[in-house]
């Protein structure tokens, strides 16, 4: 799966000579914690953040008044709030941008492409994709399979599968240790006993299942 896949297009954007009071604002108004700084033109610059933006804020045991504090954020820009948070491209993966966004702690990653700001994938897009993969939210029940990591072993399950007429509408496999894996299938069927019983035996442990 693609950052292209899952990102949010055109967003939301300030450039470096905003203020932070207004930034703030835009982030209220429309419930985002991150805003994309970028040129006149388009060029990505870095990114502006929600906790980065109160960083320059006065503390709370400030002696200024509200007036002061208000006029003091408007002359501030978001210049210096700014962070180099490296970007990703549409066709980036999305276990990239993920651990992208692990190392850079933040949970907003900027999509460009020619330097020109795109989109921007968050960690509610990479929960949105991962939803996607294990079939959350489709009809059928979700089983997990316990096996020896061989070749062929998707095969042979899929095989069996096929054999009682039933789709499979995602799978993923879990890495457990060096020799064993666990298989995760969302399958349109309401009554699995009888899949269960075949894969009994033929050696695999079906050890969860979900409606």
């Amino acid at each position: 799966m693609f950052v292209r896949d899952y990102m949010a297009r055109a967003p939301i954007s300030i450039t470096k000579d905003t203020p932070v009071f207004k930034a703030l604002t835009i982030m209220k108004n429309n419930k985002i914690r991150h805003l994309p700084v970028v040129t006149e033109r388009g060029k990505y610059l870095g990114m502006a953040t929600e906790k980065s933006l109160f960083y320059l804020a006065p503390s709370p045991a400030t002696s200024l008044s509200i007036f002061e504090i208000n006029t003091l954020m408007a002359e501030i820009k978001v210049a210096e709030a700014m962070r180099e948070i490296p970007a990703v491209t549409p066709d980036t993966t999305l276990e990239e941008a993920a651990l992208l966004m692990k190392e850079q702690r933040t949970n907003g990653i900027p999509v460009v492409e020619n330097d020109t700001l795109v989109g921007i994938i968050t960690e509610s897009d990479i929960f949105e994709a991962l939803a996607n993969v294990f079939g959350y939210g489709k009809p059928g029940i979700r089983m997990v399979i316990e096996a020896k990591d061989t070749t062929g072993l998707i095969a042979e399950i899929t095989k069996i599968i096929k054999d009682f007429d039933i789709a499979i509408r995602s799978i993923v496999t879990i890495p457990r240790d060096d020799v064993k894996v666990g298989i995760v299938l969302r399958l349109s069927v309401t009554d699995p006993a009888p899949l269960v019983e075949a894969l009994k035996k033929n050696g695999f442990t079906v050890s969860n299942i979900l409606g």
